[in-house]
């Protein structure tokens, strides 16, 4: 019997995450893999795609199915196509996050696997939504979750998430860069096991600033918080400049970097391993994982959907369970 159960959110109905679900083959992974959603749709659209996997009603009380995909049914508000949105079906997919992250926090499952949502059609139907790591958060009453995207050996973390770019150096104080530094070495910690992680920043101007001649966020702000932050034993360098920090030689040594903003750090990422990372968010009581990529409408029901990325999400979130595990054990 796996000794980690994780559950599967299916995601936006009319994108690619039905898809790539019916490529999931349990026996591949030693865990207990769980799928909320739309039985018929999950079943419909992998019968569509020529999958042979066979979808069977969960039940906790009853040992693991090793050879088909267990579903927790959440029935969709109306019938969807593939690639069509529909602002109906809206509550629903907030429906899937609930009932997953509700059933982490009552310790029926030990990790979270999101498949891709439409941002969009959720704020078309009247919802204020930002993204799974806000309302992950909101549910778990977190003021702070970390965005942690990471691909082969490369993680990066970030300053700020979903804003503007005119919005990025207001957002960068001396507060919201030591809670995302407290939480990724604490986290590298106990879900990734790195006893002594090294943690690199990068500046958020151009040069790291040049010596206040590009910006003074470096100098007010990021070196005196990185320098207390040190002072206090996290293992830290930086500020550097972003485009010289993303090469091989400054990466070698780093088990994570901070980015400042959103696209300082992900491009980077996303060009070393857009098919196989995995964004997960840290500071929650649960562990969460996520593909790193979006719903794809164009070429959802086309078989040409891959799964890789939820493969590695679903391998991050069972490794960090393990860890988890580990360390509750230890203590």
């Amino acid at each position: 019997m796996p000794d980690v159960d994780i559950i599967i959110t299916s995601g936006e109905p009319a994108g690619i995450g039905p898809d790539i679900i019916a490529s999931i083959d349990p026996s591949r992974f030693d865990a207990r893999l769980v799928v909320i959603g739309d039985r018929q749709l999950l079943a419909t659209r992998a019968q569509a795609l020529g999958s042979i996997i066979e979808f069977v009603e969960y039940d906790k009380k009853k040992p693991a199915a090793r050879n088909a995909i267990e579903i927790i049914h959440q029935p969709l508000t109306r019938p969807c196509l593939p690639g069509q949105l529909d602002v109906a079906n809206a509550g629903y997919v907030l429906k899937l996050l609930e009932r997953a992250c509700t059933a982490c926090l009552d310790g029926e499952f030990d990790a979270m696997v999101t498949a891709p949502v439409q941002k969009e059609v959720i704020n078309r139907a009247g919802i204020n939504f930002s993204g799974h790591t806000e309302y992950l958060a909101e549910i778990c009453q977190v003021s702070k979750p970390v965005m942690l995207l990471v691909a082969a050996q490369l993680r990066v973390a970030l300053v700020t998430t979903h804003l503007p770019l005119r919005s990025v150096a207001d957002a960068i104080s001396e507060q919201a860069i030591t809670e995302v530094i407290e939480i990724l070495d604490r986290d590298l910690r106990r879900r990734f096991a790195i006893q002594n992680p090294l943690i690199k920043v990068c500046g958020l101007n151009p040069h790291a600033g040049e010596n206040g001649y590009l910006g003074r966020e470096e100098i007010e702000i990021i070196i005196p918080t990185l320098d207390r932050l040190k002072r206090a034993g996290i293992n830290l360098s930086g500020p550097f400049p972003a485009d010289t920090l993303f090469t091989a030689h400054m990466l070698q040594d780093a088990d994570a970097v901070v980015a400042m903003y959103h696209d300082q750090g992900l491009p980077v990422l996303k060009h070393v391993g857009f098919h196989n990372a995995v964004n997960t968010t840290l500071g929650l009581p649960i562990i969460r994982t996520s593909v790193d990529h979006g719903t794809a409408l164009d070429l959802a029901g086309s078989k040409q959907a891959r799964p890789d990325s939820l493969f590695a999400a679903i391998d991050s979130a069972i490794l960090q369970a393990r860890n988890q595990q580990a360390n509750a054990s230890a203590a």
